[in-house]
């Protein structure tokens, strides 16, 4: 069963993704409306089935304060595909700050990279071009829409049109 949802604000703006359970009490409470049913998916009670969601939009407009995606371990990885930037392994990941600390390198999203323990090391306390290494793509601060968007490949199709992706 696919294990998250896409939530609309009222204006049918994407705001989040959420889980299955969460969802159905939001629509069950009616402080939201299913826009689109998940296919050949269902909530069984003792009495009752229910369609599981898969786009739901809010009932009132929430004002959500955009202070950007959070920096964070599982963010980083995401916003890399959990993939190593210097050779595109999938194993044994571990996060590099492009200039290392001790060198006076910032932990932002401009200075860290999903690397694998052997690129890591290979790197050490050096910057990539110092190691021989080559990113295979520029770190960079990403948007809610673009993180939203990397739910669409592992979840449903159904959230392409509302993410700006209409085949």
């Amino acid at each position: 069963m696919k294990n998250r949802v896409l939530i609309l604000n009222q204006d049918f703006s994407a705001i989040a993704v959420c889980t299955v359970h969460k969802a159905f009490l939001l629509v069950y409470l009616e402080k939201a409306e299913m826009v689109t049913k998940a296919k050949d998916y269902y909530l069984h009670t003792v009495s009752h089935t229910y369609p599981v969601p898969s786009v739901i939009r809010l009932q009132n407009y929430v004002r959500v304060p955009y202070h950007g995606i959070a920096l964070s371990r599982h963010n980083i990885m995401r916003r890399d595909n959990y993939a190593c930037q210097y050779c595109g392994a999938a194993k044994n990941l571990t996060l590099d700050h492009l200039l290392p600390r001790s060198r006076g390198g910032e932990t932002s999203w401009y200075n860290l990279v999903t690397a694998c323990m052997r690129c890591n090391t290979r790197k050490g306390d050096r910057t990539p071009e110092e190691a021989g290494l080559k990113l295979l793509q520029k770190p960079k601060k990403p948007s809610l829409q673009s993180f939203l968007k990397l739910h669409l490949d592992m979840h449903n199709e159904d959230w392409r049109v509302y993410l700006g992706l209409e085949k």
